[in-house]
C-alpha cells in the first residue's frame, strides 16, 4: 500500500514537471476585503435514507455483529465519518419518510414490527434502526439531526407526537415513553422537513394543495422545552419554478427554508443514466456539464423566492444532490448502488463551488447519500470499507465550513469536447475566523494541465500553507476493496507567491486545496 502511494506521488510530480508544455492560462481575481456572506457548514450535510445498504450493513450492523462496531454502528464507518466533521444528517428519507411511522422504530428492537419498504426493493424493514439509533448516531458524529416528517401518509397528530417524544423535557405520556425507552433528557432537534417530494413519491400533490397542507402541518410542529425547529418545506427539482413560487406565495412566512433537489445524470436520459465505471470521455464531459446546471436552477428558484422574501430570510435547502448513474451490474435492483470515480469527485467539487457561491440563499444542502447509495462517501462489502473519491473532496473542502466567502472573478480557459465547452477551472476562496485564506480549485480538463494565477487584492499575504491534491491517471479511476487508495490525495506544495499573486499548475482532472497567510 505504501509503495502504491509513493508511485502515485511520483506520477503527480511528473504531471507537474511536464505540464508547462501544454498548460492553458487562467486568472482568478480575489477581492479579499469584500467578503459579505458566510459559507454555512450545513451546506456540507449528508443524507441517509432507508434505502438499499445505506443504513443496514452500511452504518448499522447491531451490537452482536462480527463486524467491529461501537454500540451497533460500524466502527470503521463511524471513524471515517467523524473525520469529515459532518454538520447535519437527513433521515429517514427521501421517499421512505412519507411511509414511515415513527412508532415502529422505538422500544425493544425484538418487539418492533416488520414492515415493507415499498419504495426501495420491496424488502422487509425490521425497524431496528429508529429514532433513538439515528439520534445517537448524530451525537457520535457531532452532527445536527435533520428529520424528514411524514406528510404523505401521516397525520398532523403523528407529527406533533413525534416532536413531543423527542424534545419535551416535562411530564407527559410521550416524554415518559421516551424515558422508558432509555433516553432521560430530550434531544435538541434543529432541522425539520415537512414532507419530501410531495409532488411525487410524497403524495403526488399539486402546489396549491401542498401549500395549504404545509400551513396545516407546520402548525403542529411545535417548539417544546426551548427547542426551536427550523422548518423546511418540500420543494421540487430542476426548473420546476412554479411550485416554488406557489409555496412561497402561500406560506413563506411560516417556513425557514424550502427545498430543491437536483441529480446530475451523465447519460442521455433518466432511463439511460450511464454507467458508474468504464465510461469514456463523452460521459465524463457530459457529467461535468450536467453538474453545472445546478447553478442555473438555483438562480431560477432564488429569483422566485426574492419576489416574496427580498431580505433572503428563507433559505434554499438543496437537500438532495449528487451523481445518479445506472446501478452497478450485479447489484440488487432498487438498491441504487454505484461506484464512485474521479469524475464524480470533480462533480462534487463543481457542485460545492456552486452551492458556496450562492451562500446568500443556500444555507443547507445534503449530498445523496452517505454510504452504499448513489454518490456515497463510503462503500462497504462485509467487513471491508473504502473511502470514495467524493469522500476526499468533502474532507478537502472542510476548510470552508463557516468561513467568509471571498468574491472572485474568474477568467477560465475552455475545456472543449465534441463541439461543446465548459470552463476548465472552478474555485472557491474563503477566509476563516483566524484570518487564513483557503483556496480550493479544480481542473476539469480530461487531458490538459491548467496554469492558474490568483491575484489577491485587499489583503497582504506572504506565506503559502501546503495542501493536498486529488487526481488520478484515468477519468474513470475508482477505489476498490482490493485497491482502496487508488484515488487519494497527495501533498501539494507546488504553488508560488510573488507580490500578492499566487501561481500554480494543476494537472488534468484534479482538485487542490491550500492556504494563504
Amino acid at each position: 500500500m505504501l509503495a502504491g502511494k509513493i508511485i502515485r506521488s511520483l506520477l503527480v510530480f511528473l504531471f507537474l514537471c511536464t505540464s508547462s508544455l501544454v498548460a492553458q492560462q487562467n486568472r482568478v481575481i480575489v477581492n479579499a476585503d469584500q467578503g459579505e456572506y458566510t459559507i454555512s457548514r450545513h451546506i456540507y450535510g449528508q443524507f441517509s435514507e432507508h434505502l438499499g445498504r445505506g443504513i443496514y450493513e452500511g452504518i448499522w450492523v447491531g451490537e452482536d455483529s462480527d463486524i467491529p462496531n461501537t454500540e451497533g454502528y460500524r466502527t470503521d464507518v463511524l471513524k471515517a465519518l467523524q473525520e469529515l466533521e459532518i454538520p447535519n444528517i437527513r433521515w429517514p428519507g427521501g421517499c421512505f419518510a412519507d411511509e414511515y411511522d415513527w412508532r415502529d422504530g422505538i422500544g425493544p428492537r425484538s418487539e418492533r414490527p416488520k414492515t415493507v419498504n415499498t419504495h426501495w426493493g420491496m424488502v422487509t424493514e425490521d425497524n431496528s434502526f429508529g429514532t433513538h439509533e439515528f439520534l445517537r448516531l448524530t451525537e457520535l458524529l457531532g452532527a445536527e439531526p435533520y428529520i424528514s416528517a411524514n406528510v404523505g401518509s401521516g397525520t398532523p397528530a403523528q407529527m406533533q407526537d413525534w416532536v413531543e417524544y423527542m424534545t419535551y423535557a416535562g411530564e407527559s405520556d410521550l416524554a415518559n415513553l421516551r424515558r422508558q425507552n432509555g433516553r432521560e433528557e430530550p434531544w435538541k432537534i434543529k432541522f425539520f422537513g415537512i414532507g419530501n417530494e410531495s409532488w411525487g413519491c410524497g403524495g403526488n400533490m399539486t402546489a396549491d394543495y401542498y401549500a395549504d397542507l404545509y400551513r396545516r402541518y407546520q402548525t403542529y410542529a411545535k417548539d417544546y422545552s426551548g427547542n426551536e425547529l427550523y422548518k423546511i418545506a418540500s420543494g421540487w427539482s430542476n426548473a420546476e419554478y412554479d411550485w416554488t413560487e406557489t409555496v412561497m406565495r402561500e406560506a413563506h412566512d411560516m417556513m425557514d427554508a424550502i427545498s430543491l433537489h437536483y441529480y446530475t445524470v451523465p447519460g442521455p436520459s433518466w432511463e439511460n443514466k450511464g454507467p458508474s465505471t468504464g465510461f469514456g470521455e463523452e460521459l465524463y464531459f457530459d457529467g461535468l456539464k450536467a453538474s453545472l446546471e445546478l447553478d442555473r436552477y438555483i438562480e431560477g428558484h432564488a429569483t422566485r423566492m426574492d419576489k416574496y422574501d427580498p431580505e433572503k430570510r428563507v433559505a434554499l435547502a438543496v437537500d438532495e444532490w449528487g451523481v445518479w448513474t445506472d446501478p452497478l451490474p450485479g447489484s440488487r435492483s432498487g438498491f441504487l448502488y454505484q461506484q464512485n470515480s474521479m469524475r464524480d469527485a470533480l462533480i462534487a467539487s463543481l457542485s460545492l463551488d456552486i452551492l458556496n457561491a450562492h451562500s446568500d440563499r443556500v444555507r443547507i444542502a445534503n449530498i445523496a447519500q452517505t454510504v452504499n447509495v448513489l454518490q456515497a462517501m463510503i462503500l462497504t462489502d462485509g467487513p471491508r470499507m473504502i473511502k470514495t473519491p467524493t469522500y476526499h473532496v468533502f474532507h478537502m473542502y472542510k476548510v470552508h465550513h463557516d468561513a467568509t466567502l471571498l468574491p472572485v472573478k474568474v477568467t477560465s480557459a475552455d475545456y472543449r469536447y465534441d463541439g461543446e465547452s465548459i470552463p476548465a477551472i472552478s474555485t472557491t476562496v474563503s477566509r476563516n475566523k483566524e484570518g487564513v485564506i483557503h483556496i480550493t480549485a479544480s481542473n476539469t480538463h480530461a487531458s490538459e494541465s491548467q496554469e492558474i494565477t490568483f491575484d489577491l487584492r485587499g489583503t497582504d499575504i506572504d506565506r503559502i500553507i501546503p495542501g493536498r491534491l486529488l487526481t488520478a491517471d484515468q477519468i474513470n479511476a475508482v477505489n476498490t476493496f482490493e485497491d482502496p487508495d487508488n484515488v487519494s490525495p497527495v501533498m501539494f506544495d507546488d504553488a508560488t507567491i510573488s507580490n500578492g499573486t499566487v501561481s500554480m499548475t494543476l494537472p488534468p482532472r484534479s482538485i487542490v486545496v491550500f492556504g494563504l497567510q
